[in-house]
């Protein structure tokens, strides 16, 4: 008894020299950070303390209750039970309520209409519409482009930053560059209402052409850093993105600290992708047109070999988040377009349950307004669509010699998220004919 009473001692000894030992780290570490951190990320380090602290409390809290024989048992905890006391205990939770939500797609996917469920969200939400693009335009070309880690590694870093409302990273790869942070060329800066506020509109500079410039109010070129002060200012954080290839990459972006981000998976039937493509990237399909003519497609050509990687790149991600390795539980969510298109209000409500975030009146106006629209306002590049009608067009315009290629290579996808295969040109173009099996993703 004396000895159980003498390591209780000891552990609370060793808290306060924790608590003491972490308030000078912390102090220190905002010292430093002060020094090499921009200015317009004055907060994006300043959790590592926290961390540490709150690890340590966390762990000898345990060990306390473990030896004064309180209902915290935790050595008869299996991993999953012990990473679910250590939520309750905050372990998960350094961002102070801050959430980042990761949009991942692909092209042609409805992620731009997606997107828009975040975007429209309202005051509390700062929404980026896809800032890699400045990463892939410039490195395309480049010889390292052609390594796919190295790639992947530069996208999770500079996603990473910009969660953190750190902009210097992306500004290496607009061009032009920045002069003193301030850009007239960052890519569809109108899709997000975050950077056409009025406290980031700047005035107005005569002959300089923004390209894509804000439609709610007359701006001058983006000022970054006050860009990143509004950033700063939100409580939640978006990001969409069709340039990800394979989830498994970002797992040091899910284990950061400083950082409590959800994925939502957005995909969409591989038959329905490569229709809407070949309308939408017309020039760049025009094979795939001629083999529709032709009705012979060579499985062995570079262009059906990139369609089966894309598709394969698709599943393995959602085979990844799907089965919820420790880094990802909690923090995944697959969501088909379809599901979307039919039941739009109750899958925002879903996504915005599973991101902790409230589902805000904003957005849940924009959703209604937004989803019954005139064939006239549903443009390619839209995001006002008929969400029905839009989830079902494209059996319509495919040939049914290019759906079999499809089906074939992109089977093992097509089976994972729920497609049903058809076996002639009636069943396909017969609208009375579900092609999508009723699924929940766990």
């Amino acid at each position: 008894m004396k000895t159980k009473y003498a390591i209780v001692f000891i552990c609370i000894v060793a808290l306060v020299i924790i608590e003491k030992e972490s308030n000078i780290l912390s102090r220190v570490s905002d010292k430093l950070i002060q020094r090499q951190i921009p200015q317009q990320t004055p907060q994006t380090s300043l959790d590592y303390s926290n961390t540490t602290q709150n690890g340590s409390l966390t762990m000898l809290k345990m060990l306390l209750s473990k030896l004064i024989g309180t209902k915290g048992n935790y050595s008869s905890l299996s991993e999953e039970q012990e990473e679910e006391e250590l939520d309750d205990l905050g372990r998960y939770s350094f961002s102070g309520g801050r959430k980042h939500i990761l949009l991942l797609a692909t092209t042609r996917t409805g992620s731009s209409f997606v997107g828009e469920f975040f975007n429209q969200h309202g005051e509390n939400m700062f929404y980026l519409f896809e800032p890699l693009w400045h990463v892939e335009r410039m490195l395309t070309m480049a010889s390292e482009a052609n390594n796919g880690t190295v790639l992947a590694g530069i996208y999770r870093d500079v996603l990473q930053a910009l969660f953190l409302c750190d902009f210097s990273p992306l500004e290496k790869f607009i061009s032009p560059l920045p002069q003193d942070h301030v850009t007239p060329a960052l890519f569809r800066r109108e899709s997000s209402l975050s950077l056409c506020e009025e406290s980031v509109c700047s005035p107005v500079i005569k002959d300089v052409f923004e390209r894509y410039h804000c439609k709610t109010r007359r701006c001058g070129p983006l000022n970054l850093t006050l860009a990143s002060e509004s950033c700063l200012s939100k409580q939640h954080h978006a990001i969409k993105t069709v340039r990800v290839r394979q989830l498994d990459t970002l797992q040091p972006l899910l284990e950061d600290p400083r950082l409590d981000v959800r994925v939502i998976q957005l995909v969409r039937d591989p038959r329905a992708i490569l229709a809407s493509r070949m309308v939408a990237f017309s020039s760049k399909y025009q094979t795939w047109k001629a083999w529709a003519q032709d009705g012979q497609v060579p499985e062995d050509d570079e262009e059906v070999k990139r369609l089966r990687g894309n598709c394969d790149q698709i599943r393995m991600s959602a085979e990844v988040g799907l089965s919820q390795p420790r880094w990802l539980r909690r923090r995944y969510m697959l969501v088909r377009y379809e599901d979307i298109a039919r039941y739009p209000m109750q899958k925002a409500e879903e996504m915005y349950r599973f991101t902790g975030i409230p589902f805000s009146p904003q957005a849940r106006e924009w959703i209604l307004r937004n989803t019954q629209t005139t064939q006239g306002a549903s443009g390619i590049y839209s995001t006002q669509k008929n969400s029905s009608e839009q989830a079902e067009k494209w059996r319509f315009s495919i040939p049914f010699t290019l759906a079999q290629v499809v089906q074939r290579v992109c089977g093992p996808t097509m089976e994972l998220f729920g497609y049903k295969f058809v076996d002639d040109e009636k069943t396909l173009m017969n609208r009375s004919i579900s092609l999508l099996e009723e699924k929940l993703f766990h």
